[in-house]
């Protein structure tokens, strides 16, 4: 019985699908597709829900993200985001990506927060210098300048910013662990909200009070310009008393994993590092960008980032892979993640892709997707992904888990150790 058989086990599969069956997530469903009709619709997350039944590909699919967007703004970047705006199946799975384009020399994501995730970016191309803000009240600024393959982590909450320090355009692709973000740009908050935030607030707040008259003139024009992200940088760098973040779970910035135990804290599974000693590394993985060796039975292999790649990734409920198939018939096979959604974005090729609801319909859900496609496979479902081009392929895919599990269904069903007896394999199929 080789692991590799997986075409036999989807086959059975096929013919017996009572064994086609998914854990029970939060919530106790598939997943709740999102629709603006709200007749005989379920109102669950902030979306009116469709029949499941009446669930099709088109629900979890989203094209076009592998072109260039326009950058000639003010601050030199477009966020192009894939959430359960333009995902409707994204809806209560708790995961989103983006895209980021930046212009050459300056192209910058200005300063800002996600109030409700978590963010793991990946450069495909130029070199970009990011940070992010500790809380209160250390305030450290950890820096690191990233090249194509490179993964950072951005805390959940914490102030963080891109800037495009070389001479060519630059894209990143990022996963956030939740269906709708948020965006605080720091900037826009500060001297752009409506109605507008008394001067005499800002005054006090950036204690800059001993010119008064002159600080009021120039929070009265950055107010009328909401792009001066420079001006709000430049105060946050003089005085850090703004730089805040709210309180998410675990109660701090982060919990960055460590080996050795003494003097550590078991937070997760993990033993954690005073977060006084964290440096860039911690947050920091490489290589991302190099294509891997497809030389196996299934012609593909998967490259995870979690947590023990980027030890701050510990209790931050975020994941990235990249996925290599060999031409035509490289398979990503099928398999499930029992803790985690996932949201793939493909890079180069032509994928097959699929996934089957949980009993009693077994539904079989598929697309094909081409560089710039993006799909939802929900938490728990049995999917997975085929090459059915005569090049190589690439994707890279973002999960809402630290530690999403993986169950390959050929290598369980026919690989366990001891074996499961044939008796309950015959009467199963």
């Amino acid at each position: 019985m080789k692991t590799a058989h997986f075409i036999q086990i989807f086959c059975l599969l096929a013919l017996a699908s009572p064994f086609a069956y998914a854990s029970d997530p939060s919530p106790l469903q598939d997943f709740c597709v999102a629709i603006n009709d709200p007749k005989d619709a379920v109102f669950v997350n902030g979306k009116f829900c469709k029949d499941p039944k009446l669930a099709k590909a088109q629900d979890f699919y989203y094209s076009g993200l592998n072109i260039p967007r326009n950058t000639s703004n003010p601050v030199g970047s477009t966020v192009t985001p894939v959430n359960v705006a333009q995902i409707p199946g994204l809806n209560t799975l708790g995961i989103s990506l983006v895209r980021i384009d930046y212009a050459p020399n300056g192209g910058l994501n200005p300063p800002h927060t996600h109030p409700r995730a978590t963010e793991i970016l990946v450069v495909v191309e130029g070199t970009l210098y990011v940070g992010f803000v500790t809380s209160n009240t250390d305030n450290r600024l950890i820096t690191k300048v990233l090249y194509p393959g490179d993964v950072f982590v951005f805390p959940i909450g914490l102030i963080h910013f891109q800037f495009n320090v070389g001479k060519t355009n630059a894209v990143a692709f990022a996963a956030l662990s939740s269906q709708n973000p948020g965006v605080i740009t720091v900037a826009n908050a500060v001297f752009g909200s409506n109605p507008p935030i008394n001067p005499d607030v800002l005054v006090k707040a950036f204690q800059l009070d001993k010119n008064v008259h002159t600080f009021h003139a120039c929070i009265s024009i950055m107010m009328k310009q909401l792009q001066l992200f420079v001006a709000a940088f430049a105060i946050l760098a003089c005085n850090p008393l703004l730089a805040s973040a709210s309180d998410p779970s675990p109660l701090q910035d982060f919990y960055v994993a460590i080996n050795d135990t003494k003097n550590g804290v078991f937070v997760n599974g993990k033993f954690c590092k005073d977060p006084k000693l964290a440096n860039a590394e911690d947050f920091f993985y490489s290589r991302l960008n190099i294509p891997r060796n497809t030389s196996n039975p299934i012609g593909s292999t998967v490259t995870p980032i979690n947590v023990a790649q980027i030890s701050r990734l510990n209790t931050f409920s975020i994941f990235l892979v990249r996925i290599d198939y060999a031409p035509y018939g490289g398979l990503n096979p099928p398999h499930m993640h029992p803790r985690a959604t996932e949201i793939l974005v493909v890079l180069e090729g032509t994928l097959y892709v699929d996934f089957v609801t949980s009993n009693t319909d077994n539904c079989f859900i598929t697309k094909v997707l081409n560089p710039g496609d993006v799909f939802v496979f929900p938490v728990g479902l049995i999917h997975f992904q085929f090459n059915i081009g005569n090049t190589k392929a690439v994707a890279f895919a973002g999960l809402n888990s630290q530690n999403p599990g993986v169950i390959t269904i050929a290598n369980v069903i026919f690989g366990s150790n001891p074996p499961i007896n044939p008796d309950v394999l015959t009467k199963a199929f």
